[in-house]
């Protein structure tokens, strides 16, 4: 009966949250064929920066105060599970939710189609909850001895840091301390001659204040390494084995939806989207994801520059436009016109800081933060910005009528309609309000990359079930997507999915996807 209900292609599945109920449903064999309206998504479109719990957007909308799932289980160690429950206490606590969500679901449609983002939720979202549904089901599978070997490589490594730490300290102290660190910092070495200080009067050892004092000591330098190889173990290479699935031995993460205000997907359970890939020893976390069996592969599928191509489309810079419509390496071309020497003359360090503007002007970088991040004096970096614009000025005219735009609308959109709410963009507080213009010109280029990524995921999942391929999506990470590839289909897949990250979207510039393949989510990278 619930098979045949739930498969019924009349029926509208109203609900909160339908991502899981979607794949509560799939591990039953059960396929929701019905048209769907989701409530949390719904409000996410609409307020994408506000809390999007039921119990607040029935406050919001109905004014209505919902029952707290803890009133009824009880909290901490008193806490029960809904089985232990009396029936009727369940059905009081389930009918208050659905009647809330049904009242919810009529409000929210209309606010939809008034803000012009139905389509977006009808045609994108709700049909990715499903393509992720599958990839949360599906899992993908870890080498744990590989990290348990890595895992006593790094508290080695640890040991011999610390030790070196303390010799260029002078004595032993406990690095974990802020207080102690900034102690012996500020106090003893007196690395700074005007320490910031925290709110509760300590001294500020944040990565953000090291980093400012790294040329002034080697200590400095080791106390990051330090704390990169501490995080890595306590966030991936010590906890990724417990998050392993007793039945599946594969990992689940969940992937949100309804998170990140740009549009961009995020995840827990493990936080896939944060592992490292600027360093060495970060990326080796990768190695420990692995294809299910040997009849499989991992294949990675990865936009190339796809913010630097949004922008270029967005901006229709020509110097721009021509460069990606020509092949021509970006980081190269603009390194040629910004230093205004001939392409071939292009040297590598001019690469790397024309690289660091390229990405940086999307993310409104300012002089200062572009002199620390390539070494060079501010002046030096207001420089390069200058010449950058003056180059490329349709870049920067595009960035003011995005800035003018927003302070007009009080938010921006992407390609696709999705809106970023800036309720700061006209604040007074100077520094409050660069932060809304700085998201005024990046949220419309890091939105439409998600959007891209999702258009693409439904067409390439869609394709895939009317082959009924073996090979499975399994994972996205920001422009990547990751394949579980079954070796019968390698050049069947390969195809599949360029072809279908390549057309999501026309733009005024090709997008380009690099692939690739190998016995580990590192190689195959």
């Amino acid at each position: 009966m619930i098979k045949s209900l739930f498969e019924d292609e009349k029926l509208t599945i109203i609900g909160f949250d339908l991502k899981f109920a979607i794949k509560m449903l799939l591990a039953k064999d059960i396929q929701i064929k019905g048209k769907l309206f989701d409530v949390q998504i719904a409000h996410y479109l609409l307020h994408p920066d506000m809390r999007n719990s039921l119990d607040v957007i029935s406050e919001n909308y109905l004014k209505t105060t919902l029952k707290e799932e803890s009133s009824i289980l009880g909290k901490g160690k008193t806490k029960v599970l809904f089985s232990e429950l009396k029936q009727s206490l369940i059905t009081d606590y389930a009918c208050q939710r659905s009647l809330s969500i049904f009242n919810l679901y009529k409000i929210l449609e209309k606010e939809m189609v008034e803000n012009g983002v139905i389509d977006l939720f009808e045609k994108m979202e709700l049909p990715l909850s499903k393509v992720l549904a599958k990839m949360e089901l599906e899992g993908i599978a870890l080498d744990v001895k590989m990290l348990n070997n890595f895992s006593s490589e790094l508290t080695k490594k640890l040991t011999f840091i610390t030790a070196k730490i303390h010799d260029l300290a002078g004595e032993d102290f406990n690095i974990a301390s802020p207080k102690q660190m900034g102690e012996l910092l500020f106090e003893k070495m007196k690395l700074s001659k005007k320490p910031k200080k925290t709110k509760s009067g300590q001294y500020a050892t944040s990565e953000e204040e090291l980093l400012k004092l790294k040329a002034s000591h080697p200590i400095i330098e080791e106390i990051l390494i330090f704390r990169g190889i501490k995080k890595l173990l306590s966030t991936y290479v010590d906890a990724l084995p417990d998050l392993v699935n007793v039945k599946t031995r594969r990992i689940h993460t969940t992937f949100n939806q309804s998170v990140a205000s740009t549009g961009r997907l995020s995840s827990v359970n493990p936080n896939i989207q944060n592992i490292p890939i600027r360093t060495e020893i970060g990326m080796k976390v990768r190695e420990a994801f692995i294809p299910r069996n040997d009849n499989f592969t991992l294949m990675s599928a990865d936009y190339s520059q796809i913010e630097l191509r949004i922008m270029a489309s967005l901006s229709k810079d020509e110097a721009m436009l021509n460069a990606f419509n020509n092949g021509i390496d970006i980081h190269s071309a603009t390194a040629a016109k910004v230093y205004k020497v001939p392409l071939e003359e292009v040297d590598r360090t001019m690469r790397s800081n024309a690289k660091s503007v390229n990405f940086g002007i999307i993310y409104g970088i300012s002089a200062f933060g572009l002199s620390q991040n390539i070494g060079v004096s501010r002046k030096e970096a207001q420089e390069i910005i200058d010449n950058y614009f003056e180059q490329f000025p349709k870049v920067k005219e595009y960035m003011d009528w995005s800035i003018s735009q927003a302070k007009s609308k009080e938010y921006v959109e992407t390609i696709m309609g999705r809106r970023r709410y800036l309720k700061d963009i006209n604040a007074r507080n100077g520094m409050i309000r660069a932060m809304a213009e700085r998201n005024a010109i990046n949220a419309p280029i890091q939105g439409s990359a998600a959007d891209i990524i999702k258009i693409a995921m439904i067409a390439i999942d869609k394709e895939m079930g009317k082959r009924k391929m073996q090979s499975k999506m399994l994972l996205q990470v920001h422009d990547e997507l990751v394949f579980d590839m079954h070796q019968s289909e390698t050049m069947e897949l390969k195809a599949l999915v360029k072809e279908k990250m390549e057309q999501a979207l026309n733009l005024q510039v090709p997008l380009i996807v690099d692939i690739g393949e190998g016995a580990n989510w590192l190689k195959a990278h």
